[in-house]
């Protein structure tokens, strides 16, 4: 009797770790989410890239995207924080052990709403730690209601439009001084894997706003935030490919071209790749091109800007190679004589 072929090898990383070993939960989202989506790049990044799960701290706010940390490598640290207070979180996670990589998940309402206090100081601190953003413009835990994040004119399923202007995460974070600014779309696979990586690799802030439909609340026909409206409006600044709710449905263009997608409701996404030529080095023009976008009725989606130069908050607050959280006691807390002198020093 002939003896049956052994099974492939699972994969491994340059750290000998499968995939497997960088999964968590299985999600409780809607089904066709776009939260799932990001959870998978986060995860396939991670593994591809060789980082060691216990070397990252998973952090988040309150609300749908907040749940999403769960749903991958669930062997890193991980707190889940109050509304809208993660980047507080983050930054004392960040000086306490600066060997972990903070890796922060919010939501439009997370952060550009209740915490955008939070996110305003955490952009300009320069902070090493990968944040992003899954954008899609209601409140999805508490019934749909419009976030900061939703354009002017959308309309809910009720028949409300909105009548106030979005808060533009991305040239907020330029204009703040973070230091790596992208937007990329959930359903797009390789564009977003890229940027997770790059984001990964870079030194200080990195922030990363996902576009990502909401299937219950926000994927409706007057929605700016659905699959239908991205794949209207979408203008990619790298390569794109989109996965809906139920089918795949990808695309493959040239950079500096525009391409309409047909989806499986009818309508349409006009995708737009930024030229080759373009420079993210630029902080002026990054937001001139974002603005353009608005005016226009795309979405931007890319590598915006980047700034490898700048020094990061570790750096500038001079914290010792050590990590903070293993310091003996006699190293961190100043002896009665440097009391005495402040003291004195206030007379």
């Amino acid at each position: 009797m002939a003896t049956p072929p052994a099974a492939p090898a699972a994969r491994t990383n340059r750290l000998g770790l499968t995939v497997v070993e960088y999964r968590g939960l299985k999600t409780t989202l809607c089904a066709g989410c776009g939260h799932n989506a990001v959870s998978e790049r986060i995860l396939e990044a991670m593994f591809e890239l060789g980082i060691p799960p216990e070397r990252v701290a998973k952090l988040s706010g309150i609300g749908c995207s907040s749940k999403s940390p769960a749903y991958f490598m669930n062997r890193s640290h991980s707190f889940n924080a109050v509304h809208g207070r993660m980047p507080s979180v983050a930054t004392g996670a960040a000086l306490a052990n600066r060997t972990l990589l903070p890796l922060g998940v919010s939501g439009d309402g997370d952060t550009a709403s209740i915490g955008i206090g939070q996110f305003v100081h955490l952009m300009r601190r320069n902070l090493r730690m990968v944040y992003v953003v899954e954008n899609n413009g209601v409140y999805g835990l508490t019934k749909g209601q419009f976030s900061a994040t939703a354009d002017l004119g959308a309309r809910l399923k009720t028949g409300v439009v909105n009548d106030l202007p979005a808060i533009d995460t991305c040239a907020l974070a330029i204009q703040l001084g973070a230091t790596f600014v992208a937007r990329s779309f959930s359903g797009d696979k390789k564009q977003l894997s890229a940027i997770l990586k790059a984001a990964i690799a870079h030194g200080g802030t990195s922030m990363l706003d996902v576009v990502s439909p909401c299937v219950t609340f926000n994927d409706h026909e007057g929605s700016t935030k659905s699959y239908a409206y991205m794949k209207d409006h979408d203008a990619p600044l790298q390569e794109v490919s989109f996965i809906p709710a139920f089918a795949d449905i990808t695309v493959d263009y040239d950079p500096g071209t525009t391409t309409d997608v047909t989806m499986h409701d009818g309508s349409h996404l006009r995708l737009r790749k930024l030229e080759e030529g373009y420079d993210p080095s630029d902080r002026a023009k990054a937001v001139g091109r974002l603005m353009d976008a608005v005016t226009g009725g795309e979405v931007l989606t890319g590598v915006l800007y980047v700034d490898t130069k700048a020094p990061s908050f570790i750096e500038a607050m001079s914290v010792v190679d050590e990590p903070l959280a293993t310091l003996p006691e006699e190293r961190t807390r100043p002896p009665r004589a440097a009391l005495e002198e402040i003291v004195a020093g206030l007379r």
